[in-house]
């Protein structure tokens, strides 16, 4: 199945990616609810993240929670966010965002347009994090 993202994998299209090994991809949504906002994705592709084998799910949230941590140091934010809507885009993926009230991760909020550069700080400062 072929997706957005399993071009960002392929490298095909580009991504501001934070973290990368043979089985997950971490990298900056484009058009994120708030800076940071980073989507976890198995380079494996397949749809629905429930359907994932149990073993690639936990290590999809241990690779997530890494992730997750630099953010917490890297974007000033009371917490991240967790969510897997699962709508949006035909392959599992988990969205990380810096929250600092429930609010901030309401998917209805307008979504924010950042310059190249500014993105590429952003994930270079979680990078550092890591």
């Amino acid at each position: 199945m072929e997706t957005i993202f399993s071009k960002i994998v392929k490298g095909e299209i580009p991504a501001y990616k934070v973290l990368e090994d043979d089985r997950f991809l971490a990298f900056l949504d484009v058009i994120p609810l708030v800076k940071g906002h980073t989507l976890v994705i198995p380079k494996e592709p397949v749809d629905y993240i429930f359907d994932l084998e149990p073993d690639t799910l936990a290590d999809l949230h241990k690779f997530s929670q890494k992730v997750a941590k630099a953010i917490e140091k890297a974007v000033p934010c009371a917490r991240v966010g967790v969510a897997v809507v699962g709508l949006e885009v035909p392959h599992a993926h988990i969205h990380l965002v810096p929250i600092n009230s429930i609010s901030d991760m309401n998917f209805s909020n307008p979504k924010q347009k950042l310059e190249s550069a500014e993105m590429e700080q952003i994930a270079e400062q979680i990078r550092r994090e890591l």
